[in-house]
């Protein structure tokens, strides 16, 4: 926990020539989030460090508990977040439960009949429509808690045995961080957890969020960055603040899938002297996507930029550090989906102490590491030592995503001759140039195969458009009989 006063406050009066105020003013309208002040912050790491911090809150609320999460596992870490719920529920507290349709699908009514039968209630985010047949890529991947308003975490981690690994398998638990918050920045934790509420059914009672406002509970200040799909807070922030690093910048994410903006960025500041590090997962359980994956990795490197594979079971934490002063923890992986599609909670630390905490823990990290070095004739890993260490296997199935995006941008870029590109991504291009050549032969050997279910995928969206259009009109017609004078 953070206790000491920081250096410098946007509203104390400061040098004209100083860049400072300058650069606040662009950090807040970046972010799209105010600088709050007053805050305890405490750093917990991985499941060990979270869970139990979460359930030990769950068990002394009193009045409200509001939960949310992208993956709720209906496993036995997951019964045990629910037994909690439903034992304050019982005792009287509000018990709201938001979680995604897609992430959470396992997590049924069914499982989470004892809550509902203690008075809890639960919601789904974004369940699939028929008349909406892209409508489910847009996700709530936030992982927030906030406890009688006074006591609010932001984390990367879901609610699954995952996170805590199988000992008996020689799983390794993932690695994941988060944090505990008190002070006035837990109302904007409340409010971030309305507004999804709100989205996907009645808004909170009144009452819900009349709870007693957080007193202030140390010096920290930070941001809530609540992100909801193109509104692009933590893009638009994490590309000024790869603008504003002087010194140092530190990355950890679980898909990592840069846009060409934001890989130009991360170059420019490696080629002007800034320590820029990205430290992503080592493996993955579908081999084939290795390729796809790791395509990205040159133009980094190439401009400086030092690159860590983590060596244990899976690398999921998405955080930033910059400049022993700023640090970024939340939800938010580096790239499109995350950006731009999906709900996402962050919190962005300006405090020395709590970022030389998150230094530590990232030079710790690299102790497990392997670092991607260059080579004239192929690429080598070494540990942070220097020596060659091989990698082991592990890793999500999600990292598909990050693959696709990388093949997709690698595609156009070829297609539309917008850079030049490395040798290493021939076999990229080449096997992208093989799948549709592959599917033209099909085309033309069976075109019952791909003209039948091309035709389905149309009539679909053209139905889903006919009932939008339906629902349009018919709210035209609502709305012109309530103002007509008859």
């Amino acid at each position: 926990m953070s206790s000491r006063q920081p250096d410098y406050h946007p509203d104390r009066g400061e040098n004209p020539r100083s860049i400072r105020p300058i650069a606040e003013r662009a950090v807040s309208r970046a972010a799209g989030a105010p600088l709050v002040g007053g805050n305890a912050v405490r750093l917990l790491i991985d499941a060990r460090g979270n869970y139990p911090v979460w359930l030990e809150a769950i068990s002394q609320a009193k009045h409200a508990i509001f939960f949310e999460n992208y993956i709720i596992s209906p496993d036995r870490t997951g019964r045990a977040f629910r037994d909690a719920l439903t034992e304050r529920a019982a005792a009287g507290v509000k018990v709201r439960v938001l979680q995604d349709w897609l992430g959470s699908f396992k997590a049924s009514r069914r499982f989470w009949a004892p809550l509902i039968n203690a008075g809890g209630i639960i919601r789904v985010h974004n369940p699939f429509r028929f008349e909406s047949p892209l409508g489910w890529l847009s996700r709530d991947h936030r992982k927030t808690m906030v406890i009688d308003g006074q006591t609010g975490f932001v984390s990367g981690l879901c609610v699954s045995d995952r996170w805590l690994g199988n000992p008996q398998k020689n799983v390794e638990p993932w690695r994941d961080t988060g944090v505990e918050i008190k002070g006035p920045a837990v109302n904007d934790l409340l409010k971030a957890f309305a507004e999804v509420w709100a989205e996907n059914g009645n808004k909170l009672e009144p009452e819900d969020l009349e709870l007693p406002h957080p007193v202030e509970a140390g010096y920290t200040h930070l941001r809530v960055i609540a992100t909801a799909p193109n509104l692009a807070g933590v893009y638009r922030l994490d590309l000024l603040v790869s603008a504003l690093a002087k010194k140092r910048l530190w990355l950890s994410d679980a898909y990592f899938a840069g846009i060409p903006a934001y890989i130009q960025a991360l170059r420019a500041a490696a080629r002007d002297g800034v320590d820029v590090r990205l430290l992503i997962p080592g493996g993955s359980d579908l081999p084939l996507l290795r390729p796809l994956t790791t395509a990205g990795y040159r133009p980094l490197l190439e401009a400086g930029v030092r690159v860590f594979e983590w060596n244990g079971s899976m690398m999921h934490a998405k955080t930033a550090v910059a400049d022993s002063r700023w640090a970024r923890v939340g939800s938010t992986n580096l790239n499109v989906a995350s950006w731009m599609s999906n709900h996402e909670l962050d919190v962005a630390i300006e405090d020395v102490d709590f970022a030389k905490q998150m230094e530590a823990q990232y030079e710790n990290d690299l102790n497990h590491c392997t670092e991607v070095v260059l080579h004239q004739r192929k690429r080598v890993r070494r540990d942070v030592s220097g020596k060659r260490k091989s990698r082991p296997g592990g890793g999500s199935v999600a990292r598909a995503t990050a693959g696709a995006l990388r093949l997709g941008r690698t595609l156009g870029a070829a297609m539309m001759n917008r850079r030049l590109f490395a040798p290493d991504e021939a076999r990229t291009i080449g096997w992208v140039a093989c799948a549709p050549m592959l599917l033209g032969l099909i085309a033309l050997i069976f075109p019952h195969v791909v003209a039948w279910p091309l035709a389905a995928l149309l009539i679909w969206f053209s139905i889903a458009l006919l009932i939008r259009a339906n629902r349009l009109r018919k709210a035209g017609k609502e709305k012109l009989g309530a103002v007509s004078p008859d």
